[in-house]
């Protein structure tokens, strides 16, 4: 965002306030940052306390200082309250402003288009060869596949970038090259890196070759999924828990469509259940790691996500799993891709 649109002297006028407001008509955010003369905010206007000063008897050639709110919200330093954010957006607040030390406006973060400023990394998968969906995956990565028009790993990329996830990295093998150019420009305003595997790692292994995570949570996900997980609830689950891991997961229904005997440990029918239906949580593919696991992740072998979430389990560590509550493909199949088609068509989805 434009910071100059939104600042203005605490000298102007309110016929100035007026003018800048005007500018932003048709916005979703018309909020201007009053700042003094070195830059530093000192309140707030928008065009309902000029309408309400004008009422009240104000004159057009008012300073803006008399009339603004003293009292605004803001983000200061670097540090991030993920749960303060929800109770901002909950409360219809939207412009918020970061400030440096000084009390400067370096960043304005508009949450009615981005959902959340999450202090995650984040790792897609994608280096399968997408077998079951050929022929479609014979010259074409399954990521980079299209749905509606735009590529499977995008929709992923823009969802995290509305969560504020802005350091996510792809992990490649099959037509990496592929992947490589389609990541050359920024998607969604993000510049992803690409990371090659030397051979198949499985389906965590390739973690071990990203460098530099900054962030204490790791998110690992399957790049092929077409989902509207809430990242931000996931993250604040795993935060608030004290997870060492968290994992998504979806429902799963079977349902048998035969009478179903109930046995004792003899043998003994001790009952029968027909047509029984049974309800499970399935493995979601997408998975929120403290970073201090990331150690017990062996480098250069082939080694999967169950292997990581097996060994943490059998020492003692925390696991905690995260219900999606919303759409989750796993685009494996003709039949998969058909669904999410589907919904695209009906408007759901990212």
């Amino acid at each position: 965002m434009k910071l100059e649109k939104y600042i203005i002297g605490a000298n102007a006028t309110i016929i100035d306030a007026l003018k800048q407001l005007n500018a932003l008509s048709g916005g979703n955010s018309m909020t201007l940052f009053v700042v003094d003369d070195n830059g530093k905010v000192l309140g707030t206007l928008t065009d309902g306390d000029v309408r309400r000063s004008l009422i009240s008897g104000a004159a057009l050639d008012t300073s803006v200082s008399e009339v603004m709110h003293r009292d605004f919200v803001a983000l200061r330093g670097d540090s991030v309250d993920v749960a303060e954010i929800r109770r901002l957006r909950a409360g219809k607040v939207t412009l918020v402003p970061r400030l440096d030390n000084e009390g400067k406006v370096v960043r304005l973060y508009d949450f009615s288009v981005q959902n959340s400023l999450l202090p995650i990394d984040a790792v897609l998968m994608a280096g399968g060869k997408g077998e079951r969906l050929r022929p479609l995956t014979l010259d074409t990565p399954k990521p980079l596949l299209k749905l509606g028009g735009k590529c499977i790993i995008d929709y992923n990329v823009e969802a995290l970038a509305r969560n504020g996830i802005n350091r996510i990295n792809v992990t490649t093998n099959y037509l990496a090259e592929q992947l490589e150019e389609h990541f050359a420009q920024p998607v969604a305003g993000v510049q992803v890196k690409c990371v090659k595997e030397p051979c198949r790692l499985g389906t965590i292994g390739s973690l071990t070759l990203v460098e530099d995570i900054e962030n204490d949570t790791v998110l690992l996900m399957n790049s092929d999924l077409f989902t509207t997980i809430n990242f931000e609830e996931m993250y604040l689950t795993h935060i608030e828990n004290g997870a060492d891991v968290t994992v998504a997961v979806t429902p799963y229904v079977v349902s048998v469509p035969f009478g179903v005997l109930v046995s004792n440990e003899e043998g003994n029918v001790t009952g029968l259940e027909e047509k029984p239906t049974y309800s499970y949580y399935a493995n979601a593919g997408i998975y929120m790691i403290k970073r201090s696991m990331l150690n017990r992740i062996p480098r250069g072998e082939y080694y999967d996500a169950t292997d990581f979430l097996e060994s943490v389990i059998a020492d003692g560590g925390k696991v905690r799993q995260f219900p999606i509550n919303g759409i989750w493909i796993d685009i494996g199949s003709p039949a998969d891709f058909r669904h999410a088609e589907d919904l695209l068509q009906l408007g759901k989805g990212n």
